[in-house]
């Protein structure tokens, strides 16, 4: 299931950290690497962090857009070191492991590493169904974002590497799991397919004048939270934008 993990770096300032998260990755079995919009790119600093690890830099894919680097994921997970206004479920990388646990075997994970100065903005918090944070020292917060990769990377691995290097007792704790997921019926719907409905439902809810885009408050936030908390499957997806498109059509005829 590690290969179903993408790691997806947005907006790297420095191309060491690149390298330096490449190495991490190499070394707990992860190989999908997303590039964001990277200041610079190629680079040889890049490769000699990577001490080792330049097969995964060859084979990064350098992205134009955060959509693209999360298109067809079904779980996306946002790293922050900051609270929120409008809290986000958050976990520690030892509860994301054991969250991950239960999803199915073939969900396509993508996990978000942000600026080294800034970390990830809010807008782009807001596509991640989960947030994850370190607990680091209150004192000293300050985490490089390739000692993140490495760390967060570690915690996957325990879970889902299928190999004889993870540890008897974490081998034995997935074992007497059960996942509601597994049996599901229909496959959970992809980030952007719940992108597009929440971008569908915004429209609508303007244009019925719920929402007033002058005075839009938290309400699109709030929304985004549940849609995202809930992971609605491909079907009731597809059931909420007909519903939508229904409105649409009333509103038509009424005006």
């Amino acid at each position: 299931m590690l290969d179903n993990v993408r790691v997806v770096m947005v907006g790297t300032t420095h191309p060491g950290n690149i390298g330096a998260a490449a190495r991490a990755m190499k070394t707990m079995g992860l190989s999908d690497l997303r590039l964001v919009t990277p200041k610079i790119y190629p680079s040889a600093e890049a490769t000699s962090r990577a001490s080792g690890a330049g097969d995964i830099l060859a084979a990064a894919r350098v992205c134009d857009s955060l959509d693209e680097a999360l298109e067809g994921a079904t779980l996306v997970v946002g790293t922050s070191a900051r609270h929120r206004r409008i809290p986000w479920p958050c976990l520690t990388p030892r509860e994301l492991g054991q969250q991950l646990e239960q999803e199915p075997a073939d969900a396509r994970i993508a996990v978000l590493f942000g600026r080294e100065d800034r970390g990830l903005t809010n807008e782009e918090l807001h596509r991640c169904n989960l947030h994850v944070s370190v607990p680091t020292n209150p004192e000293y917060g300050v985490l490089n974002v390739a000692s993140a990769v490495q760390l967060i990377a570690y915690e996957l691995r325990l879970v889902l590497a299928d190999d004889d290097t993870v540890p008897k007792a974490a081998r034995a704790n997935r074992a007497t799991m059960t996942s509601p997921r597994m049996y599901w019926d229909e496959p959970v719907a992809s980030n952007d397919a719940v992108q597009h409905f929440l971008d569908h439902l915004e429209r609508i809810m303007v244009r019925s004048e719920f929402l007033d885009p002058e005075k839009p408050a938290q309400v699109m936030t709030r929304m985004r939270r549940l849609f995202l908390r809930a992971r609605p499957d491909r079907m009731e997806i597809n059931i909420l934008r007909g519903t939508l498109v229904a409105i649409d059509k009333a509103l038509d005829d009424r005006s």
